[in-house]
């Protein structure tokens, strides 16, 4: 899949109820955390960094629904060059 990749900030469109309280971009990813602690990532996927459970790229920002079933609550996240950390609350 043809994953654009952005040499500038860009504009993201998100739903309208989500605000977005932390932001981390990695070598081809990017992840942020919302105020409600729900973490959502797209970019390059080919070694999981997305946490997908997939190897999938995304251009589009999607919701790390893993965090949603276990109730976790994501407080931090920093993304590295191929991967992707996270601190979460249950």
């Amino acid at each position: 899949a043809f994953i654009s990749i952005q040499a500038f900030p860009a504009l993201l469109d998100l739903p309208q109820d989500l605000e977005v309280s932390k932001v981390s971009c990695g070598s081809r990813h990017t992840a942020i955390i919302t105020r409600g602690g729900e973490l959502y990532t797209w970019g390059w996927g080919k070694y999981g960094q997305l946490g997908h459970k997939d190897n999938a790229s995304s251009d589009q920002p999607r919701r790390i629904e893993y965090l949603v079933a276990e109730g976790l609550r994501a407080e931090e996240v920093v993304c590295g060059p191929w991967t992707t950390y996270i601190c979460v609350l249950e």
